[in-house]
């Protein structure tokens, strides 16, 4: 790989290493017997009282994204002693790599975990109380860092403009408050109050990045920042400090970084959200719902704002490079120095470094709205066929989603379900099975099914993955 990919390429690496609230399991949906099926829609009740079991009431650890190992890794050509290869090869055609790719290619990652749940019938209606954690990250690419990857230099005069590489990654605690009850014979409603408590938040964004090469000179301007706030835990240092306005860096161990405790470690978020929801029984065997699920706010104080190094750079060159140490000037004009010049003037260019601390910023919460229909089977009581159309808001890592379901109750203890989605992350294949006789509830099950997977157990296609499981105990009629 050439010195100028190796750049750009460590660029892109550091934003998403620098890397919104969580979905919870969609395939239970329909499910009456679910415990957790308030946290998809407050309108929903509780079949039973409940109270989880510490930490193993309802885990939900999902990955998606809309590529995969298939993107980037491909078979070798017959007869080569290696199985695979990555796209870089020039044996992967790059029309073939790059038509897999999207205009905007995300990963996010996301983690809920409830620490201690409740829910009982009281107040005319069912009313829940839990305590939970949630950790959410994400990574955008746009395709053209991919093209650049590919090609580098792919005619005599070739523009590259990478535009919204972002990261985020988010942790925060809550606690949240829940009620629903009849309104008449068709209408229930509910909500939820969301206390929230954060733990930490980074986002970083470079909002341009354009990069120009010929055989003449390359050229690159940058733009970009990041955000962080986790107490006063996170450093970034400023120009100063790392050394750039120093003609040698070393001097910056001088410096004096004032009263800022970098150590410590605490809350450094608050905010508050709310879950509103409603289902309409419009005919005897149908039943509407409507969801909007996560709308309020996170406040995060302790926050470090840093901003990329601004303007631009051109390299038209070595100059006059000293190969023998007889030459006048050796050491400054030997190659090993003049490429250590140019990393740092690309650093220049491209690090992010404080610009400001102890600020506050203020981000809405990735807010979900869930529209479903649930019809029941004439000819079989005990099957349902039901449809969840789902919207996930969350910037660069939006999503959509339409979902049909078959879930089936054949005796009243014992629900399962089978569904088929299409979204902005391609298709997927869902379950669960879910026990609730009196005294327990155990469930699991996935929202994407994968089939094929790599010795590691990684999804081939695209990489979109979760598991939903939890065990509560049950009371009451």
């Amino acid at each position: 790989m050439n010195t100028s990919k190796k750049i750009i390429l460590a660029i892109a690496a550091g934003c998403a290493l620098t890397a919104s609230a969580q979905e919870a399991s969609r395939t239970a949906y329909f499910m009456d017997g679910y415990s957790f099926r308030h946290e998809l829609n407050p309108a929903f009740m509780g079949e039973r009282n409940y109270v989880s079991i510490p930490a193993l009431g309802n885990l939900d650890i999902a990955l998606f994204s809309n590529v995969g190992v298939n993107t980037f890794l491909y078979k070798m050509p017959a007869g080569s002693p290696y199985k695979l290869t990555t796209f870089m090869s020039p044996t992967v055609d790059a029309n073939e790599f790059l038509g897999k790719l999207k205009n905007s290619n995300h990963i996010n990652f996301n983690t809920d975990l409830t620490l201690l749940s409740a829910g009982f019938k009281a107040f005319n209606g069912f009313n829940t109380i839990s305590v939970g954690v949630h950790a959410d990250m994400g990574i955008n690419l746009p395709k053209d860092f991919f093209r650049f990857a590919k090609l580098g230099q792919a005619e005599e005069d070739t523009r590259y403009n990478f535009k919204d590489i972002k990261a985020n990654a988010t942790a925060y605690a809550e606690i949240a408050l829940g009620h629903s009850r009849k309104i008449t014979d068709q209408l229930t409603v509910g909500a939820k109050l969301k206390f929230l408590l954060g733990v930490g938040n980074v986002t970083a964004h470079i909002t341009d990045m354009d990069v120009r090469m010929s055989d003449e000179q390359w050229h690159i301007k940058a733009a970009g920042e990041v955000q962080m706030a986790a107490g006063s835990g996170l450093y970034v240092p400023t120009k100063a400090e790392a050394g750039v306005d120093y003609d040698k860096p070393a001097d910056a161990d001088l410096i004096e970084w004032g009263d800022i405790d970098y150590n410590s470690f605490g809350l450094s978020g608050f905010g508050m959200g709310v879950d509103l929801g409603a289902t309409y029984q419009l005919l005897p065997d149908l039943q509407l719902s409507l969801a909007v699920n996560d709308f309020g706010f996170m406040g995060w104080n302790h926050a470090v704002t840093g901003l990329t190094g601004g303007g631009e750079w051109t390299f038209d060159g070595f100059q006059n490079v000293a190969v023998s140490e007889d030459q006048p000037g050796y050491e400054d004009n030997k190659l090993s120095e003049q490429l250590d010049r140019l990393w740092d003037d690309v650093q220049d260019v491209i690090n992010i470094h404080r610009d400001k601390v102890n600020g506050s910023y203020t981000k809405a919460l990735n807010a979900t709205i869930r529209v479903g229909a649930e019809y029941n089977m004439p000819f079989y009581r005990n099957l349902t066929g039901g449809f969840l159309f789902s919207s996930y808001i969350a910037g660069c890592q939006s999503w959509t989603e339409g979902r049909f379901y078959a879930n089936v109750k054949p005796v009243k203890w014992f629900d399962a379900t089978i569904n088929y989605g299409a979204s902005t992350y391609g298709s997927s294949f869902g379950w669960m099975i879910n026990f609730h006789p009196k005294g327990f509830n155990f469930f699991i099950g996935s929202d994407h099914q994968f089939f094929k997977v790599t010795p590691q157990f990684v999804p081939v296609g695209n990489a979109c993955a979760n598991i939903n499981f939890g065990f509560n105990v049950t009371f009451g009629s």
